[in-house]
């Protein structure tokens, strides 16, 4: 297995690029599979997730040619639905939790879906009830073995109907709207999410032919249509690693640039990192942080209370940038509670920050309050795990900031939604390299 060697403590510098976004990528490849028509995709991360799914559309019959970095097309003008059932398929889908947005497009043009159950972070209970209640209300027939927890829809047509989702999930939304376009009749989703990814999609499908309305509400209508065709599309870049490297320039006191960030889908992360103190300028379509030489100052809520944050769907706060802003408030002046209300478990990698000698108080499996130490002491360097995605890169940010080498192992959870961390962080002056 490998892992991450970071000598902390140094001052990094330079422009920084966003990658193509993740949970944006995992929707749109998927939606491949609703048309036999030829689609030109951009700006797909190079990173093991989306790698994953690629294999597996590739293992479906889908044609995929790499036309450059980032760029591929697809045309899935000849599906091998037999491999649906066959072991390889339950074994293969099970490694990626965005596998289960391929139900939805399977269902809607080919009148079934199957998918084992699926993994992904170890963040707590993710549902997929949402996912198959909505397909049920269009007419699907759903089963279930619990013996190899493998997941099955079909239906011989799909009927649009009125559905009120029980939770805006985003994947759920993606999986529905993705069926809904090719049902008969008007679909109506209240309690839809509306994160600009899913915007993304449906701006896709709409050019694709579909009639989707409502696009950036959670109220979404979608009046069926017999086919959909090809089309292009890029993808935005990713906002969590935006967050990330604004987090990493507080933290290491370093002047970054962050380029083609798309400002205005970024909603109320800029301002979030500015609760912590942390200037965030806006320079044409970039992110200039300047050096934070003399730290950071967490404000208060206007009545003197403390400040608290919190994730929510779209336009809420991300829960994926929780981690970030955890970690980056325990080197600010003041006390922060963050409150994580999605996941059960995405607050357990703080022992390890506790370990470095951040100020830490674990309430509950949601709640932990930060008391920051304004850089009178430095977090130490040790040997840490990661987790999941967004902890991992968490604790690669602290370890950046520590004074002396850290390890962090299991980083092939940070190479799940991070391109090339190791090589894009050297180029700005960080001493990490892969062993």
């Amino acid at each position: 297995m490998e892992s991450f060697k970071i000598e902390g403590g140094h001052q990094l510098k330079g422009r920084i690029q966003p990658q193509g976004a993740k949970n944006e990528a995992l929707q749109i490849l998927c939606a491949v599979l609703l048309t036999p028509e030829k689609i030109t995709l951009n700006n797909i991360p190079d990173i093991v997730d989306v790698n994953k799914l690629i294999s597996l559309l590739k293992k479906l019959g889908v044609k995929i040619e790499k036309l450059a970095h980032g760029t591929y097309t697809f045309q899935a003008d000849n599906i091998n639905l037999e491999y649906l059932e066959s072991p390889d398929f339950k074994e293969d889908g099970k490694g990626l939790r965005g596998s289960i947005m391929i139900v939805g497009p399977l269902l809607a043009r080919f009148g079934k879906g199957y998918i084992p159950k699926p993994g992904g972070d170890k963040i707590g209970r993710r549902r997929l009830d949402t996912h198959f209640e909505g397909l049920i209300k269009l007419g699907a027939k759903f089963r279930y073995s619990r013996e190899d927890q493998f997941y099955g829809v079909e239906a011989n047509v799909l009927k649009g109907t009125y559905m009120l989702l029980e939770e805006a999930s985003v994947t759920g939304t993606a999986n529905i709207v993705m069926a809904a376009t090719l049902a008969e009749g008007t679909t109506t989703i209240y309690n839809a999410a509306c994160e600009p990814y899913l915007q993304q999609l449906c701006k896709m499908l709409n050019r694709m032919g579909a009639k989707i309305s409502g696009v950036g509400s959670n109220l979404l209508t979608i009046e069926g249509v017999k086919s959909l065709g090809g089309t292009t599309h890029t993808m935005l870049p990713d906002m969590i690693e935006i967050g990330s490297w604004i987090g990493l320039a507080a933290m290491t006191k370093s002047e970054l640039t962050i380029t083609n960030v798309s400002w205005d889908d970024l909603g109320v992360i800029p301002n979030v990192f500015r609760k912590l103190g942390i200037t965030v300028e806006r320079q044409g379509d970039n992110i200039h942080i300047p050096a934070h030489t003399d730290g950071y100052e967490i404000q208060s809520f206007i009545d003197g209370s403390i400040l608290t944050i919190s994730d929510a769907p779209w336009p809420g706060f991300t829960p994926d940038l929780l981690s970030i802003i955890l970690v980056v408030a325990t080197q600010a002046r003041g006390s922060v509670l963050i409150h994580q209300k999605m996941f059960e478990s995405r607050l357990f990698f703080v022992d390890k920050l506790i370990d470095m000698g951040a100020k830490i108080i674990l309430c509950d499996p949601h709640r932990a309050t930060v008391i920051g130490h304004d850089y009178k002491s430095t977090l130490k360097a040790m040997t840490m795990t990661s987790p999941d995605i967004r902890a991992g890169v968490a604790l690669l940010i602290a370890a950046l900031s520590a004074k002396g080498t850290s390890t962090i192992q299991n980083i092939e959870q940070i190479d799940r939604g991070y391109e090339r961390i190791d090589e894009r962080l050297r180029a700005i002056g960080a001493k990490i390299e892969r062993v």
